[in-house]
Formats: structure tokens, sequence, C-alpha cells
């Protein structure tokens, strides 16, 4: 955005620059006129009558041209009929162009050069000794620049500020931060388009909300027939199809579960992430979450600052997600501190591993690698849950390839996150 306002300001210089320039290049070229030929006849015939007749000396012609040189600060110089030479009171003038025939200006060299006929065909040449109109150009234009500079910088950076304030909110909210808003300034076009963005942000933000209210009252009351077919399941007698009592009760679990994380999901958005803020030992947690799944724990011990329910939840996910898809292959998990005051968690396995083109999109809900078997426990939401909880708590999560081969998930958490310092050892 700030390139767009160095293109309006420039463009705004440039157009006044250029309009400068022709203007000036107009001038140039016309050079001056004299519109009323009865004073230009009149100037001639009253320098015609101030000047020695052509019969005297040519040292007092000399010395009256000399005398009006000096009175008018110009070059003057007089040429017979004939354009020969006859005085000249500094660099001699050239003649008029053979097809000049009355008095008036003519250029030589770039510069005007008034020329008076006299009633005995002489010509009286003059120019001022001002300086070279080239220079006077540039400095008028170099002026004019200035000037202009100095007037539109503060319309430009106006109309450009609200433009990047308006790129910085739609950024917030492609972030997914439902609740940004413009403020609306003045009742022009980029106010106008403020209007039009608060209205969308607020539609999307009802949508939204709706979507995950809906989603959470269906899950909420899946909880109730759920719990009936529990409650039959353990009816049934001991003899009767065990194959398919441990069948529906793995199932049955499997689909609470779901609901579980449907409404962890929908409740994330909502929470304020120091509302429940503790000191958590990473590594303690880490451990016992292993302990369920017989993962390897190494590290040292950090303080986190979060919410130990949400964060046992994204530990007991990452080291679940290993378990289940390693093909039975030791899940190591390690804790460390990192330069910047962060903390890293790394879950490893020796799996087949993620291609490169779906590691990002593991991390969408219900989201299966191609081929992966069906029966394999889950439903696509715990590497969700745990990106979720990670930005939660000021951080993010990656999926990387492992050396040798393997998956490797890195979760980095910064920011308000975090306790200043370590555990005691």
């Amino acid at each position: 955005m700030r390139r767009l306002y160095l293109q309006v300001y420039l463009a705004f210089l440039g157009i006044v620059l250029l309009l400068g320039l022709l203007v000036s290049l107009l001038w140039w070229l016309a050079g001056p006129t004299w519109q009323d030929r009865h004073l230009v006849e009149g100037l001639a015939a009253l320098l015609g009558d101030s000047l020695p007749s052509p019969d005297r000396p040519a040292s007092v012609l000399q010395g009256k041209v000399a005398d009006l040189a000096q009175r008018f600060g110009a070059q003057i110089t007089v040429r017979g009929p004939d354009a020969a030479l006859l005085a000249s009171a500094g660099r001699p003038l050239p003649a008029p162009p053979p097809d000049f025939a009355a008095s008036g200006w003519f250029r030589a060299g770039g510069r005007p050069i008034a020329a008076l006929k006299l009633h005995d065909g002489r010509w009286v040449l003059a120019q001022r000794d001002l300086p070279h109109p080239k220079g006077g150009l540039i400095a008028a234009l170099v002026l004019v620049a200035a000037t202009v500079a100095a007037g539109v910088y503060p319309l430009a950076r106006r109309i450009t500020r609200r433009l990047e304030q308006l790129q910085a909110q739609v950024e917030a909210l492609g972030a997914g931060d439902l609740t940004t808003r413009i403020e609306v300034e003045g009742s022009d076009e980029v106010a106008r388009l403020a209007h039009s963005f608060n209205r969308a942000a607020d539609r999307i933000q009802a949508l939204v909300a709706s979507q995950k209210n809906l989603l959470a009252s269906v899950s909420h009351e899946l909880r109730t027939p759920l719990t009936r077919m529990r409650m039959a399941v353990e009816l049934l007698p001991a003899e009767a199809r065990p194959d398919l009592r441990a069948r529906l009760s793995r199932d049955i679990g499997e689909l609470d579960g779901l609901i579980g994380e449907l409404l962890l999901a929908g409740r994330l958005d909502a929470l304020d992430p120091l509302a429940r803020a503790e000191d958590v030992d990473l590594l303690a947690l880490l451990a016992e979450e292993a302990a369920e799944t017989g993962a390897e724990v190494s590290g040292e011990p950090v303080l986190v600052r979060g919410d130990r329910r949400l964060l046992r939840r994204l530990v007991r996910n990452l080291l679940e997600n290993g378990r289940r898809y390693g093909d039975s292959s030791l899940v190591e998990a390690t804790v460390r501190s990192l330069a910047d005051g962060g903390v890293a968690l790394t879950v490893a396995d020796r799996g087949p591993g993620v291609p490169e083109a779906e590691r990002e999109r593991i991390f969408e809900p219900f989201y299966r690698l191609p081929g992966r078997p069906q029966s394999v426990e889950g439903a696509g939401l715990g590497l969700a849950l745990v990106r979720q909880i990670a930005r939660h708590h000021g951080g993010d999560v990656r999926c990387l390839s492992r050396e040798g081969g393997g998956t490797r998930f890195e979760l980095e958490l910064r920011g308000v996150a975090f306790a200043n310092g370590r555990m005691a050892q």
C-alpha cells in the first residue's frame, strides 16, 4: 500500500510539472510578441531621432550606442541596411534574418533579440544581459516542484493512510478475527468502502456464530441418545453377542469423543486465553500423557503459562496421533526452551510420513490422508484441535518430515503463553 501512496503522490507531482514544462516550452517557442505595430514603429522613430545620422563619424555613433547600452543595461548593435556592422556596445548581435522586413523580435542562439528598423534603413538590435533562459526555466520548475510537493503530500497521504488501515483490517478479518471493524471517516468512496466492509464483517460474524451455536446445540443434544444407547448395551446379557457389545461400546465411545471435540472446538473461539491461565510444567504434563501411550519423553522442565486442561488435550492428541499412524513405532516427545524465550514441543514417529503437499491439510477438520484406512480410530479433528489450542496460547504447530523416515510435529509457543524463567531443578 505504501507503493500506492507513492504512485498517487508522484502522479500529482508529475502532472503539475508536465503542465509547467509545456507552458514554459510554448512560451519559449512563441517568444514575446508586440501586438501594437504603432508602438513598435514609434520606438523605432524615437531611436532614429536620437542616433547620429549615417553621414556622421563612426566614433560619434559608437559613443551614443555605448551611452544607450549603459542606460538600459543591454547589448546594443547598429547595422546598416546591408547588415554591415556600424557600432556595438558589448558582443555584436547578429543581423535579422533576410525575410525580416519590419521591427520585431527574432531568436539567435536560442535567445530573443529586439530589432528596430530605422527610417533610413539601419537596424538597431538590443538584447538584455539576463541569465540564460534555461537556467531560469530549471529554477522555475524546481520552485513549482517544491510547492506542489508540499501541497500534494498531505492529500495523498490522507487518502492512502485510510486505505492502509482498510488493508490491515481486511487482513485481520482474513486471519480469523471476526470482531475487527474499520473506523469510518468522512463520506467519500473510501468511507463507503469501510461501511461495506463493516456490514460484511457483521454478516460473516453472525453466520459463523449461528453455525457454531447450531453445532454446539446438536452435539449437546446427541449426548442424551448416546447415554441411552450406552445404558442399553450395558444391560445386555453378558452371553448375548459379546463381540457385538464390544463393537457397540467402541463405536459409542468414539462418537462420544467426537462430540466432545466438536464442543471443545466450538468453545475455543469464545474462551479468553488468560481466563484460566496457570503455570504448567509442560514436561511433567507430557510425561503423564505419555504413560498412557507408551511414548518416550525427554527434555527440560519449563513452565508454560496457559490453560492446563487445553494444554493436556493438545499433548494427548499429538501423542495419540503418533500412536495411531506411526505403524507401531516408538513415539518420541521432547520439550526444550527456545533462544527467544519460547518453548518447543516435538513429537516424532517412524511411520510412513506425510507427503509435503498434505502437511498443511492434515490440520483441517475431518481431513484424512488419501489411502489411509477408514478403520483407523479418530474422526480427523485431533490435529485441528492441536493447532487451534496452540494458536489460542500464542503459538502454532507444523508437520515436518523426519530424518531417516517418519513424521515430526513441531509445536512452538510464544508470547503471552509463557512464564518468565524455568522451573527450579
